[in-house]
Formats: C-alpha cells, sequence, structure tokens
C-alpha cells in the first residue's frame, strides 16, 4: 500500500488533518459550537467554488471565505437572540452561492464531488506540504491561547469574573476553526467536515477526566478514524468519507451508550 506515492500523500495529509480538527474539535464541543461549524463548512464550499470558477485551488477560496465567515457569522450568533435561524439562512445562502459558482465555472461534475465529499487520495505531495503547514499554524495558534481559551471553553463566567479578554479569545479560536474546518475538508469534504470536528471530540468527552485527557483521547480517536478509513478505503475501493464517518460515529454510540449503561446500574 505504502509503495504508492498517493497513499503516502495520503497518510500524510491525513495525519496532519486529524491531529488538527481533534485539537480543534475539543473547544468546539465544549462552546457549543458544533452548529457554527457545521456552517462554516458549507460557507467554505461557496468559498471553493469561487475559486474553481475563477481558477484558484479550492483551498484558496475556502480559506478566505470561511475566515472571513467565521468572524461575521461568530459575532452574529454572539449578538442576535434567534442565533440558530440567522445561521441558517446564512447557511443556505452559501450553499445556494456554491451551486451557482459551480454551475458557472466549466469545471467537471468530478470537481464539486471532491469539494463536496472530500478527495484525500487526490492529495499532491505539494499539497500535503501546503495542509501540514496550515495545520502546524493552527496548533501554533492554540497553544498560544491555551490557557486563556481553557478557561473561557470550560469556565466562561469565571474567565469573566478573573477579566480575561474573552472577546479577543473568541475571534482568535473562530480563525482556528475556520482554518481546521478548511483543512479537514480535504479529507471528508465541505459537507462531512463537522464529523471529524465533533464526533472524536464528544466521544473524549466521555473518555477523558482532564483537558489533556479529554485532547488525547480526540486525536487519537480522529488518527484511528483516518488510518482505518484510509486502510479500507483502499481495500474495497470504496469512498474513504464513508469509513470515517462509520468508524467515529461506531466510537461514539459505543461510549454513549456504555456511559448511559452505567448511570443506570
Amino acid at each position: 500500500m505504502f509503495a504508492y506515492e498517493f497513499m503516502r500523500n495520503a497518510f500524510w495529509a491525513a495525519t496532519f488533518i486529524a491531529i488538527t480538527c481533534g485539537v480543534v474539535g475539543v473547544y468546539v464541543v465544549a462552546r457549543n459550537f458544533s452548529f457554527l461549524a457545521h456552517t462554516l463548512s458549507e460557507i467554505g464550499f461557496a468559498g471553493a467554488a469561487f475559486a474553481v470558477l475563477m481558477g484558484l485551488r479550492p483551498l484558496t477560496g475556502m480559506l478566505i471565505f470561511a475566515l472571513l465567515g467565521s468572524i461575521g457569522v461568530g459575532e452574529l450568533s454572539m449578538r442576535t437572540e434567534q442565533k440558530e435561524s440567522s445561521i441558517s439562512a446564512i447557511s443556505a445562502l452559501f450553499v445556494g452561492l456554491g451551486i451557482l459558482f459551480l454551475s458557472l465555472s466549466s469545471s467537471a461534475s468530478s470537481y464539486a464531488t471532491n469539494i463536496l465529499f472530500g478527495s484525500i487520495i487526490g492529495v499532491s505531495r505539494s499539497s500535503v506540504y501546503q495542509l501540514v503547514g496550515l495545520s502546524i499554524i493552527v496548533l501554533i495558534l492554540i497553544l498560544a491561547i491555551q490557557r486563556p481559551l481553557n478557561y473561557d471553553s470550560f469556565d466562561h463566567i469565571g474567565a469573566v469574573a478573573h477579566h480575561l479578554n474573552t472577546g479577543l479569545v473568541g475571534v482568535l479560536f473562530l480563525v482556528a476553526l475556520a482554518m481546521a474546518v478548511s483543512i479537514g475538508s480535504q479529507v471528508v469534504g465541505s459537507m462531512l467536515v463537522f464529523v471529524l470536528l465533533t464526533m472524536p471530540p464528544s466521544t473524549a468527552k466521555y473518555l477523558g477526566k482532564s483537558i489533556p485527557s479529554m485532547i488525547a483521547w480526540s486525536v487519537g480517536l480522529a488518527l484511528a478514524g483516518v488510518w482505518i478509513g484510509l486502510c479500507l478505503g483502499y481495500i474495497t475501493n470504496w469512498p474513504v468519507t464513508f469509513f470515517i464517518s462509520i468508524i467515529e460515529v461506531g466510537a461514539y454510540l459505543s461510549v454513549y451508550f456504555t456511559h448511559s449503561r452505567r448511570k443506570r446500574v
């Protein structure tokens, strides 16, 4: 399997993407940003489609749209009372825009499939370098704000009481989230990137007793999902995204029902 360069590229890219989504996902779940992550993936889809229309790399457009959208949607979700309705409207708008951009471009339908559902097998060596670089930037950003981010995510009232700049922390995290969405979309696509951002950390919430342990479990589960998914995809020639989704959801349901059964005993 590793005799093929495309599989080596796939494993390198998937490894760094899983680590990034596993770390960022812990804070996504802690801050109840799962819906926001899903919305950003759809904004990123529109950005990728726009990039295709303009003759640019899809990842470039996805990054630009997701970064701008993260600030706008993040602020909207904090200020408006009907945040779910507002975010749903924005989500629908950008899905429509993405479909329009793809229909106006002359690219083949395979481009749309790759954007929506990912194409990790087709990642080139230059794309691997780009993804690894972006992943490192996200991880450095999270590490730089980790102490106030931990406080704000798991004890927001305490963070405000201690006069932490929660506004700045929130904006910086939204930037990290937007980049993680754009990176993760390269594996599972813009429509399913929330699988990597929500399922491993949701499972880790039941397994970890501290923030570091939750991050460790989340990263481990994300890595297991993408590694096993790639192997099964290579063996069966089925979509890698399918296996990643099944593995992560299966792990979550197993841990959830086990935890629920223990609580009833």
